[in-house]
């Protein structure tokens, strides 16, 4: 009888802008059993359950085994290997989501150090990571339940971390900006309302999103307002006029422009290619 097994489940959409699972499973692997060269367009973590294996990024190489955890980056390039003769057996799950960096910068995982060995809570942690496949399913409810869990496993991690308190301070002000951002980006709020909100000046707001999102307050808050027309032109048939003004833009030129630097085609184009896409399928 063949010991060696996977079982992964793979959402068919991203229904949740904050925090959605895009994949979640777990694996014993064959003797070498390689992933990459490559790179993935999502956070993927990894617990290790047994066995050891090796884990490639940024030209450094990790050694780990049963209780140690890693982290894949989107858009960054990585190689992760099993032992050939202790093969790894592990569990992960991918995210993407507005609140996931936000919820990374808050642990002990850095883009220098994307490791964690010897997790605390290692059981716990793998018990949420099963909980999350077993709430698998392609139904909203299912989409809600995974996320739920994927937030409680997240915390594992953060209750764990050992960041120096300027940096939770930081992402406190970040993630009570984001929160206001995601309940105002329909209206014309501005940097300097969200600093309002948050009690800080607009250089310190700007100086912790450069800590925590390695971008400004206003980048961000165009992203996110250009994430959300993607959605509406994709899901509505607002006219661009009116995903402009529902994206906290009064100027519709400026929002078009604005479309075109971010996404390198006008509002319309966007639209048209994803017609284009969905006939084809």
């Amino acid at each position: 009888m063949n010991d060696k097994y996977k079982n992964s489940y793979k959402a068919t959409e991203k229904e949740l802008v904050s925090l959605c699972v895009y994949n979640v499973g777990y694996q014993r692997c064959d003797a070498g059993y390689q992933w990459g060269p490559g790179i993935r367009d999502h956070y993927l973590i990894h617990y290790i359950i047994s066995g050891k294996g090796t884990y490639r990024v940024n030209n450094t190489i990790y050694e780990l085994s049963a209780g140690d955890v890693f982290l894949v980056y989107p858009n960054t390039e990585v190689i992760y290997c099993a032992d050939n003769e202790e093969p790894w057996e592990y569990a992960w799950v991918g995210f993407t989501g507005t609140d996931a960096a936000t919820i990374l910068q808050a642990t002990d995982f850095t883009k220098a150090s994307p490791c964690i060995l010897h997790a605390e809570n290692g059981t716990e942690i793998q018990r949420q990571l099963l909980h999350i496949y077993d709430a698998r399913g392609n139904e909203f409810e299912h989409a809600v339940e995974m996320t739920g869990r994927l937030y409680t496993a997240l915390a594992l991690f953060i209750k764990s971390a050992q960041k120096k308190e300027s940096q939770n301070s930081a992402n406190t002000y970040v993630q009570k900006s984001i929160e206001y951002i995601t309940a105002n980006y329909s209206y014309p709020i501005t940097v300097e309302d969200i600093a309002s909100y948050v009690g800080l000046s607009r250089s310190h707001l700007f100086r912790s999103f450069e800590l925590v999102m390695q971008k400004s307050p206003k980048e961000y808050l165009t992203d996110f307002r250009m994430k959300q027309a993607c959605y509406l032109l994709e899901h509505s048939s607002l006219s661009i006029t009116a995903i402009a003004n529902s994206v906290g833009f009064d100027n519709g030129l400026y929002f078009s422009k604005t479309f075109h630097k971010k996404k390198g085609m006008s509002p319309k184009a966007f639209r048209s290619h994803l017609k284009e896409q969905q006939n084809k399928n």
